[in-house]
């Protein structure tokens, strides 16, 4: 997050109010979440999450070029 300068509001904003949120093909404990940041020029932010730890834990936190116009 501190590398990529990436706020940790908008974190928070993807993982509780997701446009998308899909089981990562390669781990069944952790989960995707896709988020539109209006502030960023709608790019969209895909945060990893281990959702199976007592305490959610963010894996990794990167803007998906991919998804760009999919959501």
């Amino acid at each position: 997050m501190n590398e990529r300068e990436i706020p940790a509001e908008w974190i928070e904003r993807v993982v509780s109010e997701p446009a998308l949120r899909l089981p990562d093909p390669n781990d069944p404990e952790l989960e995707r979440f896709f988020g539109i940041i209006p502030e960023y020029g709608d790019r969209v932010l895909r945060v990893v999450v281990n959702t199976h730890a007592a305490t959610w834990r963010v894996v990794s936190v990167f803007f998906d070029r991919d998804m760009k116009g999919e959501l």
